[in-house]
């Protein structure tokens, strides 16, 4: 991608209105745009991002066995009423159509997955199972607040699992756990895993996952080395106990939630008589798990924990291209033809191996090109100009670092390989 051609650009000027740093410094750097409270245009960039986000999600949901589908957004009012929950949910977005009938704006989707579930689900030879879906997903907020971290209109993976025993639901519950924290782990965070209360989901057991940052809105005790932690006002352990799962040091720390997991019984199956008959012929009810990630929050939280000074810094997982090349231009015509050469040549030979590349070929000053590499973060920047073409070379310079080397050119392509497997 040539970076004149993106669609978006970087601003010199942070948003006035920008309350964190990811708030700040994705709508700096042209990866969304602001609509209004709440709610954010994706641009090419930002989306990017999301994608690369989404897809290890949707990868590690696929490993546990589950299977994706999708659902509407637009929910029939009756649903929620089954379950009791069309006045009991504040942040619930209703809508009245032209023939005065009453949906609601999904801000979760049980009332639409437990029928659905049940219409395929007659006995045990069928359950257990898991789906899920990554959707967008709507609040009625009404502090929408600190960038995508939290929106009135915002990306979602939400899984459900169907078990016909508490053993085998907590089985997978366990599982899935465990795979929420490799997510989170791919994405480059590091995350604690915290019990908490179910909220609006009623559940007996839940967990909350918070990525470790110092402008994180939740306090935490935590322990050091192991995911273990608790949030501070249901902590029943303090700052320098023993962690009780690893025996390490428990400290203050802050965090961002970043998904979380519930253990629903049969609170939903028992509002829609959801049952399967067992082995002896006998009804039995349907016990239910719910896995949620906020998919857009998450993007927000790693820019909240990977940023300094300059701009952004993502983790190469998730950045929106793998490599920023930067053209400097020549006053000499012959040397820019030379330039220009080369950078294709770049762009050809790392295309070749499946690297992302984009290629800032602006007609602008270094310092200029500089500063918006550092905002957009990618993780490798390589600079040809008129002096390292003289040295069949590039400078290269990973993002977060100070320094930068020289790089021969006809080794580039194999040492950006070998540094993305790193």
């Amino acid at each position: 991608m040539r970076y004149s051609q993106l669609f978006g650009k970087t601003s010199k000027n942070a948003p006035s209105d920008a309350d964190s740093p990811n708030a700040r410094l994705l709508e700096q750097g042209g990866f969304v745009e602001h609509v209004m409270a709440g709610v954010y245009s994706w641009l090419p960039l930002g989306l990017s991002v999301l994608r690369k986000v989404e897809q290890i999600v949707r990868e590690e949901m696929n490993a546990l066995g589950a299977q994706e589908v999708f659902m509407p957004s637009l929910q029939p009012k009756e649903y929620w009423e089954t379950t009791g929950r069309w006045e009991g949910v504040d942040v619930l977005f209703k809508l009245k159509s032209q023939t005065e009938k009453e949906y609601a704006l999904g801000c979760t989707h049980e009332e639409v997955v437990t029928p659905l579930a049940q219409k395929f689900t007659r006995s045990y030879k069928e359950l257990p199972f898991a789906v899920y879906q990554i959707n967008t997903k709507f609040r009625d907020e009404l502090r929408a607040k600190s960038g995508v971290l939290r929106g009135r209109e915002f990306r979602m993976k939400d899984m459900y699992s169907f078990h016909t025993n508490q053993a085998d639901l907590e089985a997978f519950y366990a599982r899935a756990l465990e795979a929420y924290v490799k997510v989170f782990a791919r994405c480059g965070l590091d995350v604690k895993v915290v019990q908490a209360s179910g909220g609006i989901f009623t559940s007996k057991v839940s967990h909350e996952f918070q990525a470790l940052t110092e402008s994180g809105e939740d306090a935490l005790i935590a322990c050091e080395k192991c995911s273990f932690g608790q949030n501070s006002e249901i902590a029943t352990l303090k700052e320098g106990d023993a962690c009780p799962s690893c025996g390490g040091t428990l400290k203050k720390m802050k965090g961002i939630e970043v998904g979380n997991i519930f253990d629903l019984g049969t609170k939903y199956t028992d509002a829609f008589d959801f049952n399967f008959m067992n082995d002896e012929g006998k009804q039995e009810r349907v016990l239910m798990g719910c896995y949620g990630i906020g998919t857009s929050r998450l993007v927000g939280a790693i820019v909240e924990a990977y940023n300094d000074a300059k701009g952004i810094v993502w983790p190469k997982s998730v950045a929106p291209f793998d490599v920023h090349v930067v053209a400097l231009k020549s006053k000499d015509e012959e040397t820019q033809k030379l330039i220009d050469a080369a950078v294709s040549t770049i762009e050809r030979d790392l295309a070749a191996q499946r690297v992302e590349v984009l290629v800032d070929d602006r007609d602008k000053g270094a310092g200029e090109k500089f500063a918006d590499a550092d905002l957009i973060g990618i993780p490798l920047r390589l600079v040809i100009s008129e002096k390292t073409l003289a040295a069949n070379a590039v400078e290269w310079k990973e993002r977060g670092t100070a320094d930068a080397e020289s790089v021969p050119l006809d080794r580039l392509a194999a040492l950006v390989v070998e540094w993305l497997k790193a």
